[in-house]
């Protein structure tokens, strides 16, 4: 059944919904998020103090620096030069992380003056669409090319299979036929499932209740530590007739002189006990713990160093919960990414291939985590068992594909 368009004015409503949220989780990685704090043992005077806080921020960094995208294999349609013309260092990295932050980023395919591809990555709080969940491809697409200072859109393009519409400022400008049969957006999702094809970001409402939890635990750190650099003192026996010495004085100096009273008799000090900042850091490092299970990483990643350097290995086997999330986002993101090739494939030879031209196309990545040189060892002697046994098994390609090293290089 032929797809129907619902228009501009609907996606417009669509993207209004989300745009709250996926700014919210910007501004948690950008460390801009404003922490409610709790009023409990804070005093006035520091309920609006702020703190940058980046664990959130290392949640998708430390992910999104391990995935390298290095090139599609099997490439037909010569996807490789398309991606190779378009800044690749920066487009991979820009799209990765904009799906990672927002949960879905877009690419936003259009020809240059001589009809190569060029190739935009959009963020999700200002573009949208609505979604063929068997292709991944989208049936209508909405995006922000422009806003003012203000924030309000300058620059708005409706995509549909027929025609790119571009409007300024609300009206109509320009339209331009669409030869490829299909928007020239492209959306890029991470963890995509049934309910949510639009997929679910790295920062989750989890990271950033922790992370809330950890800024109030800093701030009430802060204020023990006032009481834990100047203990309170005390006197007594004193006579009231004594004159006391100005108490920033009195803490501050090195000698303080006391007489006795006409009686004889002559005051006792004392010191309160002194506060301790160790339940403090033992309270912020059960929340380090708990962000650390939510997103895969270990205590050293968030500030936490253990005693002992830990081997390539260790690291490794540390950091499984991590693998494992990034093989899944590779899969979902090379998904995307040969949609794009795809596209702009078609955009540049002017000729509807079939999507079954690129079935056997897989994206390649370099490994999420390098081997040192003993992995490297074992790799080669496992190798050379293996191809004794059933010759040919290990290439050159496959040893690539395992250590990251190019032959030659």
């Amino acid at each position: 059944m032929a797809y129907e368009n619902r228009g501009i004015e609907y996606l417009r409503r669509k993207l209004n919904t989300k745009v709250s949220r996926v700014n919210m989780r910007y501004r948690y990685y950008e460390m801009k998020n404003l922490t409610k704090v709790l009023g409990l043992a804070v005093p006035p005077q520091l309920r609006s103090w702020t703190m940058a806080f980046g664990w959130c921020a290392h949640a998708v960094d430390d992910l999104a620096d391990r995935m390298v995208f290095r090139e599609f294999r099997d490439d037909i349609l010569d996807m490789n030069e398309i991606f190779q013309r378009n800044n690749p260092d920066v487009f991979f990295d820009s799209a990765i992380l904009s799906a990672m932050i927002s949960a879905c980023a877009f690419v936003y395919i259009s020809p240059d003056e001589d009809g190569f591809p060029r190739l935009q990555v959009i963020d999700g709080a200002n573009a949208t669409g609505v979604i063929d969940e068997i292709t991944g491809l989208l049936n209508e697409g909405y995006a922000i090319l422009q806003r003012d200072d203000s924030g309000n859109p300058v620059m708005e393009a409706w995509f549909t299979a027929e025609e790119t519409c571009y409007y300024s400022h609300g009206k109509l400008t320009r339209t331009d036929p669409n030869p490829v049969g299909y928007p020239l957006l492209v959306p890029i999702i991470h963890r995509p499932d049934a309910k949510r094809p639009f997929g679910h970001s790295r920062i989750s409402r989890a990271c950033m209740g922790i992370q809330d939890k950890a800024v109030n635990v800093v701030l009430r750190s802060e204020i023990s530590a006032e009481f834990y650099s100047f203990p309170q003192k005390y006197v007594t026996g004193l006579s009231t007739d004594a004159e006391l010495a100005e108490s920033w004085m009195a803490s501050m100096s090195s000698f303080l002189m006391i007489t006795k009273d006409d009686e004889g008799n002559e005051p006792k000090f004392g010191q309160f006990t002194q506060q301790s900042m160790e339940p403090h850091l033992a309270h912020l490092k059960m929340f380090a713990a708990m962000f650390a299970g939510e997103t895969g990483l270990t205590l050293d990643d968030l500030g936490f160093p253990s005693e002992n350097p830990s081997s390539a290995e260790a690291i490794k086997a540390g950091h499984e919960a991590l693998r494992l999330r990034a093989r899944k986002a590779q899969r979902t993101f090379g998904s995307g990414f040969l949609n794009i090739g795809f596209l702009a494939a078609r955009l540049r030879d002017e000729y509807e291939y079939k999507r079954e031209a690129v079935f056997m196309t897989r994206p390649i990545w370099e490994p999420v985590f390098e081997p040192d040189a003993a992995g490297i060892g074992l790799i080669g002697d496992g190798a050379i068992k293996l191809n004794q046994a059933v010759p040919g098994f290990f290439t050159s390609e496959t040893l690539r594909d395992l250590t990251g090293i190019e032959p030659g290089a």
